[in-house]
């Protein structure tokens, strides 16, 4: 009897111990899924915080390419209508269709209300704008970011330019200097050459400079070539190039012009320098010219022959008394 009362006993505590391990079996097993849903769930938002981020840096990545190639290619010219190209290209692929120039002046920009505008400055000027209308909202900060590397190429051109043309222009006359007039001269030479064209090529020199310089100075010599440059372009056709040869010597080239046109036109310019005193400080001085001439081909197919027939024809015309205009005669 006794051993059935603890048999029970026994299987009444083994059911409840079966039953409190079973209810922890199961908690347990609930607090692990919990966990798991929850390790998920993180899992998850890191995915998808790496797909945002990885967005992002494709989205970077994409920029950071246009940057790269619009500067290389913008540095692949110094023309600014072929970066303005170059840059509308890349405008429209990655900023949007858009309304994208380059203006001139404030007053220009004035005529386009509600464009951003970014400022093409060299030192403290500013010379133009970009500026941008008709862009997707989202594309402001792109205008900006791919603008900037058009403006770095446009002020690149620009000191490019500048520099060239202080290589080729005299400072004082703002004529051709004797190296770059000769360049353009054998330029004339083979273009005329290959069209048949003909052309003449001017010698002229200010009558008694060196006395004007040691009377009055340098500066005042300087005043009088430079003004005495003034007239002749106001003589001369836009197609005529003047270069500074010597001193006080410029060189002209008349292109497709005949001998005796060429003759006209030096009297044009020996009678208007005659005529016109120059006002230098306190001083009004009456200046003269001496101008030999020559032609291609009949004095010569080359540079040096024809600056040496129109050189002649200068000291012939400085021979026979000075202020006047001597063809070279072969």
């Amino acid at each position: 009897m006794f051993s059935i009362i603890v048999f029970s006993i026994l299987t009444v505590l083994i059911a409840a111990l079966s039953d409190r391990l079973l209810r922890l079996f199961w908690l347990e097993r609930g607090k692990k899924l919990e966990w798991l849903n929850y390790e998920s769930k993180k899992k998850s938002e890191r995915l998808a915080l790496i797909k945002r981020d990885n967005a992002a840096s494709k989205s970077d990545l994409e920029q950071i390419t246009a940057l790269y190639d619009i500067t290389k290619d913008i540095c692949g010219t110094l023309s600014a209508e072929e970066m303005l190209a170059v840059f509308k290209d890349y405008a429209s692929r990655f900023i949007g269709p858009g309304d994208y120039r380059l203006v001139h002046s404030r007053e220009e920009l004035e005529s386009f209300p509600g464009y951003i505008a970014l400022p093409l400055s060299i030192k403290r000027d500013v010379i133009g704008f970009l500026i941008g209308g008709g862009m997707p909202p989202s594309g402001a900060d792109k205008f900006q970011i791919l603008g900037g590397q058009l403006l770095v190429g446009l002020k690149r051109s620009y000191l490019y330019n500048k520099v060239q043309e202080m290589a080729i222009t005299d400072s004082l006359t703002q004529t051709y200097t004797r190296r770059y007039f000769l360049e353009r001269l054998d330029e004339e030479i083979d273009r005329s050459a290959k069209h048949k064209y003909e052309f003449s090529f001017l010698m002229l020199d200010i009558d008694h400079f060196k006395d004007i310089n040691d009377r009055y100075g340098h500066l005042v010599g300087d005043a009088i070539l430079k003004e005495a440059v003034t007239i002749i372009k106001d003589s001369v056709r836009q197609v005529d190039f003047i270069g500074r040869y010597g001193g006080e010597e410029l060189a002209i080239v008349l292109p497709e012009t005949g001998k005796s046109y060429a003759r006209v036109a030096a009297e044009r310019i020996r009678h208007s320098l005659s005529q016109k005193p120059v006002n230098i400080y306190d001083e009004s001085l009456q200046i003269t010219v001496s101008i030999g001439i020559s032609a291609y081909p009949q004095d010569g197919i080359r540079s040096k022959e024809l600056i040496e027939k129109a050189d002649r024809a200068l000291y012939s015309a400085k021979e026979r008394g000075r202020n006047r205009v001597c063809v070279f005669e072969g």
